[in-house]
């Protein structure tokens, strides 16, 4: 692998992040813009590693094809649902409340360290576009269409759950409908899975472990810090016994059958 490609990501990536912190103080303060410079970082990356990168022109394509694949919808998702929306994703509301007269500073390193995670989560992708085979092994088509899974499976819970808070019946209501009656956090669930794609792709190359960076970090992040302990923090705080209920009976990340 060419370690020269994420060590350029955090380089190109660290101005595009200080100029979306400047658009975060100046313009619109909704800190959802972090994870919209990550999902721009990314895509743009990827299609940089195509271009640099020295292995097959048809893996290159292809990985590069899915990596912007899913940082297009995401970004795109973040950017209509979450900076656009009235109010704040209440997981930067209660880092802002928490961090008090300090809570900017510790927003920049925030939007900072999203160069830092371009960079790891490039890794995988610089793994794979260094691959010099021009045939395709069959795990490798199988890496395709489990990313195909995990983009539309994220993409699948996100609309259910924006559908549902779009009914303004559901006010303080937890939704229980579609993919979120299996797994309190599908979106979650899902995004794994598409990490997991590369590291099947991976497969048999001499840098192949360096692809596991993708899951363990990102479903240790969702697992352990900014994802679900927050987010079920502030659910269980605004719904009360409802949401206790919610999570007794159904599982946290992984979908199952909800218990009785």
């Amino acid at each position: 692998m060419n370690w020269q490609l994420p060590v350029w990501a955090l380089l190109l990536t660290t101005p595009i992040m200080v100029v979306v912190w400047l658009g975060y103080r100046w313009v619109h303060r909704n800190a959802a813009l972090a994870d919209v410079g990550f999902c721009v970082g990314f895509g743009l990356m990827a299609a940089g590693f195509s271009l640099s990168a020295t292995g097959d022109l048809s893996h290159r394509l292809v990985v590069a094809a899915m990596a912007t694949g899913y940082a297009v919808r995401l970004g795109v998702y973040i950017a209509v649902n979450r900076v656009r929306a009235p109010e704040e994703d209440h997981r930067y509301r209660t880092l802002r409340a928490k961090f008090g007269n300090r809570a900017e500073w510790y927003f920049f390193a925030y939007f900072v360290g999203q160069a830092v995670a371009v960079a790891v989560f490039s890794v995988p992708l610089a793994v794979l576009m260094s691959n010099p085979h021009s045939v395709w092994q069959v795990w490798e088509l199988l890496g395709v269409g489990i990313w195909a899974i995990g983009v539309g499976g994220e993409a699948a819970a996100d609309n259910q759950l924006n559908r549902f808070r779009r009914d303004p019946g559901n006010t303080g209501k937890t939704c229980r409908r579609g993919l979120w009656r299996y797994s309190r956090h599908p979106n979650y669930f899902f995004e794994g899975v598409h990490w997991c794609a590369y590291v099947v792709m991976g497969i048999g190359l001499p840098d192949w472990w360096l692809t596991l960076l993708g899951p363990v970090v990102m479903i240790g992040a969702l697992l352990k810090v900014t994802g679900i302990p927050l987010a079920e923090a502030q659910a269980a705080a605004s719904r009360g016994e409802g949401y206790r209920e919610y999570q007794r009976t159904t599982n946290a990340f992984i979908p199952w059958f909800p218990r009785d």
